[in-house]
């Protein structure tokens, strides 16, 4: 039962629905909570679905699909990663706006590239090494939802808040923005380093 906590620990701390919550601060600011809460469930719910093929599936997706190593995927996303947290530290929540676009599909354009993403996707491979079927998908469902209940709380508080706060609020995201995305950067240099002790274990 503790590795079904850490397992589930492991997906919500990457989900991080505190940064996350700041990556979508225009859509939080745009929408109305009812909708709000659509997108996200959808999100969330197409998201589920790619964590549990990788969990179901493991490493199979990258050596045998797509004939590469699982490392090569940590380094490359890593990567892309760290240059979102350097872009994000000096150009804040415009950054992701950018990565997302305009696109008509909302929920789709939040769960990739905010929801899945290289840190997810490995942490739903681990799952699934660590557990049978059932209880991989059961601890990532847990973390999912744990995190989509935490940004619609979130929401809530943002709303109450930011018509009697809003220099504040702004203040706060502009800040809270950044320092998250040191965490950003710090995961993603983990991720470059796992997976070149990786490749180098292998020579």
């Amino acid at each position: 039962m503790t590795t079904f906590f850490r397992s589930t620990a492991l997906i919500l701390v990457l989900l991080n629905p505190f940064l996350v919550i700041i990556y979508l601060i225009d859509v939080v600011q745009k929408l109305e909570f009812g909708h709000f809460c659509k997108v996200l469930i959808r999100a969330a719910a197409f998201s589920l679905i790619v964590f549990w093929c990788f969990a179901l599936l493991g490493d199979r997706v990258f050596s045998e699909i797509v004939q590469a190593e699982f490392a090569s995927f940590q380094i490359f996303g890593g990567v892309i990663f760290l240059l979102i947290g350097i872009r994000f530290v000096f150009q804040g929540n415009t950054t992701i706006e950018i990565l997302r676009g305009e696109s008509e599909n909302l929920a789709g354009a939040i769960a990739m590239p905010v929801l899945i993403g290289p840190g997810t996707i490995s942490a739903s491979v681990i799952v699934g090494e660590r557990h049978d079927l059932l209880p991989a998908c059961a601890a990532i469902l847990l973390g999912l939802f744990l995190s989509v209940v935490i940004m619609l709380g979130l929401k809530r508080i943002h709303d109450h808040v930011r018509p009697r706060r809003e220099p504040l609020v702004q203040r706060y995201i502009s800040i809270a923005g950044r320092i998250m995305a040191l965490f950003v950067g710090t995961v993603s240099v983990d991720m470059i380093m796992q997976g070149v002790r990786t490749w180098i274990a292998k020579f």
